[in-house]
């Protein structure tokens, strides 16, 4: 009988040290992480690096645009910046940011232990750096980077140098990191819910993430498709998009944008998600019309894939063509309408309070709004024809990339970080980042729409002297949003790791869901019971 004891308090012992076993300290905690946590405090480290050097790209080119005339860089290099600024933002700092947001809240927000596939899921993460150190390095290679957009549009990509097979390496390698986050998020969220968790109980940020992860799984291999035509197109003689061989350039920008449409809402879902997690809290009142919003996120979903080349009107497509892609984008408004609605309803007669999270989403949905309108604007077909490719573009998306987005993450760092951190940040500090951030964006961004309808064309390094001031009041307004974003890492990010005032299990009284149901900051491993949902 003694024996069995013995070997029972063994056995114990030995279950107790594979948990000190299970929590790696120092370097090896994150070159090894399997933790959801852990990993998804990687992506959202790694994803501000990549907003930074984006950002840092981006001013380089707002200072040649300060003034008329070639300042600082010749045509050339100033290509290269537009096109590595657009590159960096969408591959290395939305999305990756957005799957740092998914690691760290879908198994707190279900009840589950941890992601499914835990070390795969530290495989997705570590392709990421090298990917990112693959892409930030093309400028040293001969000739620069790739010059040839954001999108790589044949014939230019296929006539860049050693640069262009540095990105397309560099994408290749995030997009299958984005494939295996999305196969982990699916079977995270389908088999791994607490009982009594439905799927039309799920807190709104895991409906659009599992809507999100199968979009990506269904257009990464599109986007690898392009990509990889054009690797062959420029080393191994076929002919996919060069005329002279039989080939077609236009078929380039039908299968990328057949990638690239539903890619703007994959990147602008899971902002979805954490507004309607956000709003109910502040508003202290359910979401208005949950089962409509998730209605809603599938059919956007459904939709992207029948709009793509509304970006193509001057590409000269058949009119019936055009009409039919015209319509097909005008009825997203409708699905993306519905959100809107829903949560202006929410907060309709709430007891509102507002806090940074709140600032954070009301300002999201006042300007993406702006930036849906712009967009609709840009669907119907004669005007695009007018618009296309001027700064008008460039204002529409930025105002659905930056403030759909970006404020979104925003948003989610300062409802989420007590959790993270066990720490609240300084309200006061946060409230002067969403006001910074605002102002200096819309100073940036809105003069753009009139540069566009005045006639000024994206990606060119000079200018007539009729845009100088709006271009002028334009750079200003970029360094300011730069510097507000510096001024959220030093003075609201890192104090608040640090320390500060106590985050309570749950910092905000008008929050629920399972996340707030484990102490602040969330404990290394947490739900290895998982909890029953009433």
């Amino acid at each position: 009988m003694s024996t069995t004891a013995v070997d029972l308090a063994h056995d114990h012992d030995h279950s107790h040290d594979d948990h000190a076993h299970d929590h790696p300290t120092g370097w090896r905690r994150w070159l090894f992480a399997t933790n959801h946590k852990d990993i998804g405090t990687l992506y959202l480290w790694f994803s501000f690096t990549m907003l930074l050097s984006g950002g840092v790209l981006a001013l380089m080119i707002r200072t040649e645009l300060f003034q008329p005339g070639l300042q600082f860089f010749r045509p050339e290099f100033f290509n290269q910046l537009t096109t590595m600024h657009g590159i960096i933002m969408v591959f290395g700092a939305i999305m990756p940011a957005f799957v740092g947001f998914a690691n760290w809240m879908i198994p707190l927000q279900i009840g589950a232990s941890d992601m499914a596939f835990a070390r795969m899921n530290n495989f997705s993460f570590w392709l990421m750096p090298p990917a990112a150190i693959l892409l930030l390095t093309s400028f040293l290679a001969p000739g620069g980077a790739t010059a040839a957009g954001w999108t790589l549009y044949a014939p230019l990509s296929t006539q860049m140098g050693p640069g262009m097979d540095m990105a397309i390496f560099a994408i290749h390698i995030m997009g299958a990191s984005s494939i295996m986050g999305s196969i982990n998020i699916i079977t995270t969220i389908l088999n791994m819910r607490a009982p009594g968790m439905t799927l039309m109980k799920m807190p709104m940020f895991c409906w659009t993430w599992l809507i999100t992860a199968y979009l990506l799984i269904a257009v990464m291999p599109v986007l690898a498709g392009a990509i990889t035509m054009t690797l062959t197109d420029r080393h191994f003689g076929t002919s996919f998009f060069n005329a002279a061989g039989g080939g077609d350039p236009v078929m380039y920008q039908h299968i990328f944008w057949f990638f690239g449409h539903p890619e703007v809402y994959i990147m602008i879902l899971p902002a979805f998600g954490i507004i309607s997690q956000i709003i109910p809290t502040f508003a202290r009142k359910q979401l208005f019309g949950y089962a409509s919003m998730v209605y809603a996120t599938a059919s956007i979903a459904i939709l992207s894939f029948i709009v793509w080349a509304h970006h193509m009107f001057t590409t000269g497509m058949p009119v019936t063509a055009q009409l039919f892609f015209m319509y097909a984008t005008l009825l997203i408004a409708v699905p993306t309408g519905v959100k809107v609605f829903n949560w202006i309803a929410t907060m309709w007669r709430g007891s509102m309070t507002f806090e940074t999270p709140m600032l954070f989403a009301i300002g999201f949905i006042f300007v993406f709004t702006m930036g849906g309108f712009t967009g609709l604007i840009l669907a119907v077909t004669p005007i695009d024809i007018q618009m296309q490719d001027t700064y008008y573009v460039v204002a529409h998306f930025h105002y659905v990339l930056v403030a759909g987005s970006l404020f979104g993450l925003f948003g989610g760092y300062y409802y989420w970080s007590p959790k993270w951190t066990g720490f609240m940040y300084n309200e006061a500090r946060g409230k002067f980042h969403f006001w910074a951030s605002l102002i200096t964006f819309n100073i940036t961004f809105f003069p753009m729409h009139f540069l566009g309808l005045a006639g000024m064309p994206r990606r060119i390094a000079d200018y007539p002297a009729q845009f100088t001031d709006f271009n002028m009041i334009v750079s200003i307004g970029a360094f300011g949003f730069g510097l507000s974003q510096v001024f959220f890492l030093f003075f609201v990010v890192i104090p608040s790791i640090k320390g500060g005032k106590k985050a309570p299990m749950k910092p905000w009284d008008g929050a629920e869901g399972l996340e707030w149901t484990v102490p602040s900051p969330a404990p290394f491993h947490t739900f290895e019971v998982p909890p029953t949902v009433k």
